[in-house]
Formats: C-alpha cells, structure tokens, sequence
C-alpha cells in the first residue's frame, strides 16, 4: 500500500481545506489534501463554479470556479500533495499521531488531522417527475452557464441556488421561469428581491408534475393550487434546484462527537481526538456562522494550534505573513 508521511493531512478540498493547505505552508507544515471528489474544491467545483460569491472579504464579487482557482495557486508555491478521489476510510489515533486509510490502500500517517471536510458527500434531492424521463435536459447543477445559453429554462425550487441559478441563467437564456411548491422561500430576501427586478416569471403554489419530450426536455407541466388545467411551459433545460442530503460517511465511526451531523469543536478547533482538528461548515460551537469567510478564519485557528500540538515548543501565532517581507 502506498504511504505517505506529512505534518498535517487536511480531509477536504474545498476553500477551508485549500486555505488550510497555504496557512499550513506559511507555517512550515508539510501537508496532504485529501478528497472524495476527483477536483479541488469540493462543493462549490461540484454545484456551482459559475455562481458568483460575494461575503468573502476583498472581493465585490467572485466567481465560485475563480476563488477555487486563486486558494489553489495560494497554496502552490508550500507543494502541498493531493489525494483526490478518494475518501478518508479509517483514523486510528492510539498510536500518538494519527494514521489515515483510504479507500485505495493510501495510508497517511501525520502529526495531525484537519477535517474541512463542508458538509460531508452530498446527494441531491431528485425532481419526482423526471423519475420516468430517460432523455435530457434535467440538470441539478449547471457547471457551465454557455451550456445553456438561448434556452427556455424552468428552474424547480424556492432556496438560495434556485435564484442564484435564475440570476446566473437570466443573461443568457432565452427565457427563465421559477417554479416553486410553495408562496414562501428559502431563499435570502435580497436575492429574492433581485430576480423579481428582472421580471423572471415566478409561479408558486405549484410543481412541476411532467417532463414533455422524448430524447431531450421541451417542456414540462406545472400543476398550480387553484387551476383546473396544468400551465404547460416550454423548455429546453430543467433546473431542479431542491437541495440535496447529506452523508458524514466513515467519519461517523472515527470516535468523534458529532451532532446533527455536525463535528463538535473547541475555541481551538479541536475535536474530542487527540491532535484532530476541524473547521468550516462541518463544525459547530455556540455562535457557529456558517460563511466562506468564516471556514477561512477557523481554518488558521486549527493550524496554528495543530502546529503547537506537533511541536510543544512552536509559537502559536507565528506572526503575520507580511512580517517577512
């Protein structure tokens, strides 16, 4: 089996688990990024690359696939190693330091584990009427925008990606059009407010029942509460946007304490594990705020006391970065 020996292995690629990899790197830690996903990441390359971002600090707006770009040519010049596609197996930290095992026979031994690992993998919720529906043009996440350009599309769903996919969609589609069960949404008002600016027809009380075409999507039927016939709307792209479950995996037989599928964590960001650390939006504390911003701050809390629990005589905060220059 192939191993491998770092400072500190990083579970999770996303942009808590990449900040972690430059932070670790700044302080002279080797490190490994591990991941269950085939690219850098994690969820915002797997459901929204185009999405633009924009609460993270300097930055009026940034698109998902550029900020996954800049956290990786971050980390780049510290060589940070990369497992991806492959998931984290098995922790056994009853030897002093912790070893990991991986799916494909990788083990890691380390001197510390941090576990960014967002939300753990991810299942999305299916749209029931595309259930019979073997052709395309029903889509969960939309990774290139172009794909979609001068199409009638229905997106399905009232949360925060319905109306972020919406917004992205509306500038290059032919038409789009929202389709929601329900007369309220889980989506952030502002962003609400936004959509309905640009006069994207929103139908709610509704759902979409039928999938029209064979081959490819070239409409559906919406039943609406209150309508005794269903509205039939043309599309060529079908954007169910319902959510999705999530699944912690193996983790939840590390020994760790978990609750509600959330990794509990001191103001250090240790876990209950000796010399195992988490951050981002997989861990939770009273006041816990779950923001890209915020996984980026944790994620340096975690390495400078990881850093401490490998070498007792490191300094916790070894300065700031612009110190040496």
């Amino acid at each position: 089996m192939p191993e491998v020996s770092v400072d500190l292995a990083i579970i999770g690629a996303g942009p808590t688990g990449l900040y972690a990899a430059y932070y670790a790197g700044f302080r002279g830690l080797s490190t490994v990024v591990a991941d269950a996903l085939p690219e850098p990441g994690g969820q915002i390359t797997a459901m929204y690359p185009e999405k633009l971002i924009f609460d993270v600090g300097g930055f009026p707006e940034i698109k998902g696939r550029d900020l996954v770009e800049n956290l990786v040519r971050q980390a780049a010049p510290f060589e940070p190693s990369y497992l991806l596609g492959r998931r984290a197996e098995k922790l056994d930290c009853s030897g002093g330091k912790p070893v990991l095992d991986f799916d494909d026979g990788t083990r890691v031994s380390c001197g510390a584990v941090l576990i960014t690992g967002g939300l753990g993998s991810f299942t999305s919720r299916p749209l029931p009427a595309a259930a019979d529906f073997g052709g395309e043009g029903v889509v969960y996440f939309v990774p290139e925008l172009a794909a979609h350009a001068g199409h009638d599309v229905v997106v399905v769903g009232g949360g925060d990606s319905a109306f972020d996919w919406a917004l992205a969609l509306h500038p290059i589609a032919r038409s789009v059009t929202l389709v929601h069960r329900r007369e309220k949404f889980r989506a952030h008002a502002g962003t609400v407010a936004r959509v309905r600016d640009l006069d994207v027809p929103i139908i709610v009380n509704a759902q979409v029942d039928r999938i029209l075409g064979d081959e490819r999507v070239i409409g559906v039927e919406a039943a609406v509460k209150g309508e005794s016939e269903a509205r039939k709307l043309p599309a060529d792209t079908v954007v169910a946007a319902l959510g999705f479950t999530a699944d912690l995996g193996p983790m939840t037989d590390w020994g760790l304490d978990i609750e509600k599928r959330c990794i509990l964590v001191d103001s250090a960001m240790a876990t209950n594990l000796p010399r195992v650390f988490a951050a981002g939006d997989i861990v939770q504390y009273p006041g816990k705020v779950r923001l890209i911003a915020t996984g980026f701050g944790e994620a340096a809390t975690a390495v400078n006391n990881a850093a401490v629990a490998i070498d007792p005589d490191a300094h916790l905060f070894p300065g700031h970065s612009s110190e040496g220059t």
